[in-house]
């Protein structure tokens, strides 16, 4: 009798399941990589409003003294931000954070930017 030579069903169940495996493996490390890139977005247009209230704050020369709360249209969504004046040691200095959300309930911030500024 003749020998014929191919896989047996043993080698093929268990090539599939090594191949299932992977398959699950790359799946659930494509999923993260598109969740961690929808908030890696969202930080980086927080980071562009805050710097934006920023650049905004030191071109109107005034010196803030009391919190200041508004919102920004970006990238097609709406920002709220917080404008908070903290004195420092060094009286020279004041440090001016701002703070952004993407609700309007303030629940959790998204980004919070700290920079320094001439105590007038």
């Amino acid at each position: 009798m003749k020998r014929l030579r191919g896989f047996t069903l043993i080698e093929v169940l268990v090539a599939m399941a090594v191949f299932a495996v992977a398959a699950l493996a790359v799946l659930n490390a494509t999923g993260q990589h598109v969740n961690t890139l929808g908030v890696l977005e969202e930080k980086t247009f927080a980071a562009m409003v805050a710097d934006n209230q920023l650049a905004l704050l030191v071109l109107e020369g005034k010196a803030l003294s009391s919190e200041k709360n508004g919102s920004s249209e970006m990238a097609g969504r709406k920002w709220y931000w917080t404008i908070k004046p903290t004195a420092t040691a060094d009286s020279m200095l004041r440090a001016i954070d701002v703070i952004v959300w993407q609700d309007e309930t303030k629940r959790s911030s998204i980004v919070s930017v700290r920079t320094y500024v001439p105590a007038n």
